[in-house]
């Protein structure tokens, strides 16, 4: 018995004990925009929302139907935390920040919509101000189309800018 009650303990605890605090609080703001429905489990029809939200409609259901097999059973908090600390074990902070734009480029071209990155900036998490906001966009201008380069912001961020121009 003790054995059992120790290894179930150890289970729950090593999720929370790979990230702090701050981090942990991120992956929570993170869960909460991806639950659209805001009942602590992310469905595939919160997955097929957060798409829409990002405007992607036609997310296929077979798409849809694999990321939600990735998780070994219900995806509650604790099981996307989980998830994450699998995927990030090892990764370098570059990688780590990349993975998170990639979230919102789902055709994996290498830009965001500045409008989006905007709203998510400003209405979740640890919301930006107007005046963090256009400086980011001071800083890393989107293409005329409103694209914004993110593999670049993050290769900034990861390696300062020490580029020649």
């Amino acid at each position: 018995m003790p054995v059992a009650r120790k290894k179930k303990k150890m289970d729950s605890s090593n999720v929370f004990s790979q990230f702090d605090q701050t981090q942990i609080q991120e992956f929570k703001e993170a869960f909460t925009v991806i639950d659209q429905n805001r009942d602590g489990i992310i469905t595939k029809d919160d997955l097929r929302d957060t798409f829409g939200a990002m405007g992607r409609v036609n997310v296929k259901n077979e798409e849809l139907e694999e990321m939600i097999k990735e998780a070994p059973g219900t995806i509650n908090f604790t099981v996307f935390l989980t998830m994450f600390g699998e995927k990030l074990k090892g990764a370098d902070p570059e990688e780590t920040i990349l993975s998170a734009f990639k979230v919102f480029d789902p055709n994996a071209v290498g830009f965001v919509k500045k409008d989006f990155l905007t709203e998510m900036l400003t209405t979740q998490a640890d919301r930006f101000t107007k005046e963090e906001i256009d400086s980011l966009f001071k800083a890393f201008p989107p293409d005329v189309a409103g694209n914004l380069d993110y593999k670049n912001l993050v290769y900034v961020i990861t390696h300062g800018d020490d580029k020649e121009g």
